[in-house]
């Protein structure tokens, strides 16, 4: 739900996918009559369905689809990019401009306006973004270019697009003012139009639910969708915190919640000046995301509905590591491996098959490291002595074909 990756693309590839779009029109027209079809059988006013006449591919948008930098970037870098001075005093700005407004969003939805604003730093550089037509497209054409060529994902995209369609005939928005990411999320946070349809809100009580153009909408609708997907007011995302010596990296799963006092047992500890919270049944699970070199985290239950907004680790992080610094928080106490060189992302898919096929799981062999990758990562490192951190690096890949059967 986010301008996740810049269309800033090399003339020589806009223009080769140009071309191709080009060779593809009859199949997309015939792709958008049956999603004008589509659209009124979901009774979606003839007004808003005109918004289909006429649209031709968005040659930016298919190959943005492969560059989400969440995904592709080092954490560190991604986390860099956005959690910047100059990120943190304009954010600081903003919450300043912005107190009345957020206080009130607090007392109605009981979400802490430092993640309010943290949102809104990482998703469109607090508004700046909006306007800069090297970054925002139009929603419409850059959905149905998605939904008619991108096969993999077809149906969520055609989706998304009806919702889109649906918000013109609703009248909150107009297909001037209906612009977003290549992916289509929109307005100073974001939203996808299925995520608008559900979630946003007119906090500022003119009669439309403008997320584009009305601060306290963009930022009372966030607040709604998180308080939706269960944001726990009065607790955190959880914090940094430094690991014993000999510690078993087994347990840094991903999904056992001890609580805070369990965890303490084992050996960890705050990071910085952040104290551990207090009562018993505050829990939280232990993420390593660059495995026994980088920092360690323990993650409370609102850090999971962060990861409702953007799947992507580095994503989640970001915001909330921001949120901190906005509040006056310190920088990660232990640094980032940054000598180390990513996989790319034929890398890691070729590590998803090998993980497959000696046994271990993955979720799938899409080149993107998740959970379930990780968890399959710490079963091959087990198996054969190293330790279970779930770091996918160089040095592992090469420990995975070594260990693979030869073809």
């Amino acid at each position: 739900m986010r301008l996740t990756a810049t269309l800033l693309l090399p003339l020589l590839v806009l223009t080769t996918a140009a071309a191709r779009a080009e060779e593809a029109r009859p199949g997309f027209d015939q792709c958008l009559t049956g999603l004008q079809s589509l659209a009124e059988e979901r009774g979606v006013p003839a007004t808003a369905r005109d918004a289909l006449k006429d649209v031709s591919p968005d040659p930016a948008v298919l190959p943005a689809t492969k560059t989400q930098a969440e995904f592709v970037r080092p954490v560190w870098d991604y986390i860099d990019a956005s959690v910047t001075p100059e990120k943190i005093a304009t954010g600081q700005a903003k919450l300043a401009e912005w107190a009345e407004v957020l206080g009130r969003i607090e007392a109605a939805y009981g979400v802490n306006r430092h993640v309010l604003v943290a949102f809104w730093g990482v998703e469109s550089g607090y508004g700046t973004v909006l306007d800069d037509p090297k970054i925002v497209r139009p929603v419409i054409p850059a959905l149905a270019t998605l939904a008619c060529q991108d096969g993999s994902r077809a149906t969520f995209w055609r989706d998304e697009l009806l919702g889109a369609l649906t918000i013109l005939g609703q009248g909150d928005a107009d297909r001037d003012r209906m612009t977003g990411s290549w992916a289509g999320a929109m307005g100073h946070t974001q939203f996808m139009p299925s995520a608008y349809l559900k979630h946003a809100v007119d906090f500022d009580g003119d009669g439309k639910r403008d997320i584009w153009r009305s601060v306290p909408d963009a930022l009372a609708s966030t607040a709604n969708f998180l308080k939706s997907h269960s944001w726990r007011s009065g607790e955190g995302w959880g914090q940094e915190v430094v690991l014993p010596d000999g510690f078993d990296y087994r347990l840094a799963d991903e999904t056992t919640e001890r609580t805070f006092s369990e965890w303490a047992a084992l050996g960890l500890k705050p990071a910085g000046a952040k104290a551990f919270p207090d009562g018993a049944e505050r829990r939280a699970t232990l993420v390593v995301p660059v495995g026994m070199r980088g920092p360690a985290f323990l993650l409370e239950p609102n850090f999971k509905v962060i990861l409702r907004y953007n799947t992507a680790l580095a994503y989640a992080l970001t915001v909330a590591h921001l949120s901190d610094r906005l509040a006056g928080g310190a920088a990660f106490a232990r640094d980032w491996p940054r000598g180390d060189r990513m996989l790319t992302n034929d890398e890691r898919t070729d590590l998803q098959t090998r993980l497959e096929a000696l046994g271990h799981p993955t979720g799938g062999t899409d080149g993107k490291v998740g959970p379930k990758t990780r968890a399959a990562i710490r079963a091959f490192q087990s198996a054969h002595g190293l330790v279970p951190d779930g770091y996918a690096e160089v040095g592992l890949l090469e420990k995975v074909r070594a260990a693979s059967p030869a073809p």
